[in-house]
């Protein structure tokens, strides 16, 4: 598994920066434009939960699930993004994410963070 199939995040010189600290070092935020979220969920494959099932048994990583986990986060990123954006933010600040089980069929995944407008200082 290469580290794109199980890594995330933006790449570099992205149109809207998201950050999970609540300022951004070097920028003064100009406007506060509100909560921003993105949303997926994603169904159980039972292939990977009966994969998973065995791998529990004997230990070690549960790397299908970890894939999908892994762009489960990258979607709901990628719709923050575009709610972002849509909105007229250059940034989020206080970028985080929300894992839940969706009534036992699969997992929502939520990412949120606030919205901004900033300029360098």
């Amino acid at each position: 598994m290469g580290i794109e199939e199980y890594g995330g995040g933006q790449g570099p010189g992205p149109e809207v920066l998201v950050v999970t600290t609540n300022d951004l070092p070097g920028h003064r935020v100009q406007e506060v434009l509100g909560e921003v979220f993105g949303l997926t969920v994603r169904s159980r494959h039972l292939g990977s939960q009966i994969g998973a099932g065995l791998k529990s048994m004997v230990g070690g990583e549960l790397r299908g699930l970890t894939k999908t986990l892994v762009e489960t986060r990258n979607e709901a990123m990628e719709r923050l993004v575009e709610q972002a954006r849509a909105r007229g933010a250059n940034a989020v600040l206080a970028f985080r994410f929300d894992v839940t089980a969706a009534a036992d069929v699969g997992t929502e995944v939520c990412a949120y963070g606030t919205a901004v407008v900033v300029a360098r200082e």
